[in-house]
C-alpha cells in the first residue's frame, strides 16, 4: 500500500470526523470521586499493613506492596479526573 492510497482529503476527513459518535466514558464521571476515595483509602490501609508485616516473608511483602502501588496509581488518576485534570 503506497502513500497515495492512505491520504484522505481535508473535506473527506472532516466528513468522517463528523460521522463518528460522541465520546462517552465507560465509568460515569459522577462516580470518580467515590472510586478515588475507595482506591486511595485501600492504598493507605495496605501501606499500614505493609509496615506491620514481619520481615520474614518477602513474597507476601512484594504482593502487598505491588497491590498498594497499583491501587494508588489508579486512585490518583481517578482523583485527577474527578477534579477536571483529565490524564
Amino acid at each position: 500500500m503506497d502513500y497515495e492510497t492512505i491520504q484522505v482529503g481535508p473535506v473527506k476527513a472532516q466528513t468522517l470526523h463528523n460521522a463518528l459518535p460522541p465520546f462517552s466514558p465507560y465509568v460515569p464521571t459522577s462516580l470518580l470521586p467515590f472510586i478515588a476515595l475507595v482506591l486511595l483509602s485501600s492504598t493507605f490501609a495496605l501501606a499500614f499493613y505493609f509496615s506491620t508485616l514481619p520481615k520474614t516473608a518477602p513474597v507476601r511483602e512484594l504482593g502487598v506492596a505491588l497491590l498498594a502501588s497499583v491501587l494508588g496509581g489508579f486512585g490518583v488518576v481517578a482523583l485527577f479526573c474527578s477534579v477536571g485534570v483529565y490524564v
